[in-house]
C-alpha cells in the first residue's frame, strides 16, 4: 500500500538508516532506501542530489547523535575539571559502547565517516569547540593556567583519541580496563592544563 504521507527527508534518512543497517554501505542502494518507502527512487533524489549526499545525511545525523549529549556537559554548571572529564568520558564510553553492543553498526557508521571527509571534519571541529569552551570557562575562572582554548582543545581531543576515535577501535579492551586507562590519561591531562598554586 503506497503511503499518502509526504515524504520527508527524515523518513528517507530513516529508511536509509536501516538499509545500511540491513544490507551494509557497499550493498546499499538509492533503490534499497525508495522500496522500503514504496516511493520511486527519484522521489528520493529530489531530497538528496547524489548516493553521496544521502550517504553524508546519514553521517552527519549519527554524529550529531553522538556530539548532541555531550553540549549538555559544556554547559552544565561546575568545574572546569569536572566537566572536561565528564566530557571526555561520555565520548569516550558512548562510541566504545555502540562498538561492543552493536559492532555492525558502528562498522558500518564508522566506513561512512571514513568516506564522508567534510562532514567528519566538521564533526571533529564541533568537538574541538566544544572542549576549547569547557578549557575557556576553566580559563577565565583561575582554575587551568592561561593559553589559546583552541589549541588546548585540540591538544584534549587528540590526547585522549585513543579511546573514541573509531579507526582505534580495535585497541578497545575490556570496559574496565578502558575505564582505568581512560581515568589515568585524564588525569594527566588535567593535571598539565591546572594553573600552579
Amino acid at each position: 500500500m503506497v503511503s499518502t504521507e509526504p515524504l520527508t527527508a527524515e523518513a528517507i534518512l530513516d529508511a536509509a538508516e536501516e538499509a545500511l543497517r540491513r544490507f551494509g554501505p557497499a550493498k546499499t542502494s538509492v533503490v534499497d532506501v525508495a522500496r522500503a518507502l514504496d516511493v520511486s527512487h527519484g522521489s528520493v533524489y529530489r531530497h538528496f542530489p547524489s548516493k553521496a549526499a544521502l550517504r553524508d545525511a546519514v553521517t552527519e545525523r549519527w554524529l550529531e547523535r553522538v556530539s548532541a549529549p555531550l553540549e549538555d556537559v559544556v554547559t552544565r554548571p561546575g568545574t572546569a575539571s569536572t566537566r572536561l572529564r565528564d566530557w571526555v568520558v561520555l565520548l569516550s564510553t558512548t562510541k566504545q559502547t555502540i562498538a561492543r553492543e552493536e559492532p555492525e553498526l558502528f562498522e558500518t557508521f564508522h566506513q561512512l565517516a571514513t568516506a564522508s571527509r567534510e562532514v567528519v571534519a566538521e564533526h571533529v571541529d564541533h568537538l574541538i569547540d566544544q572542549v576549547s569552551r569547557i578549557v575557556a570557562d576553566g580559563i577565565t575562572s583561575g582554575e587551568f593556567a592561561d593559553g589559546d582554548p583552541d589549541v588546548l582543545g585540540r591538544a584534549v581531543l587528540h590526547a585522549t583519541a585513543r579511546f573514541h576515535h573509531p579507526a582505534l577501535a580495535g585497541e578497545w579492551g575490556t570496559p574496565d580496563l578502558m575505564a582505568a586507562e581512560l581515568d589515568a590519561v585524564c588525569a594527566l591531562v588535567l593535571h598539565g592544563l591546572q594553573r600552579n598554586p
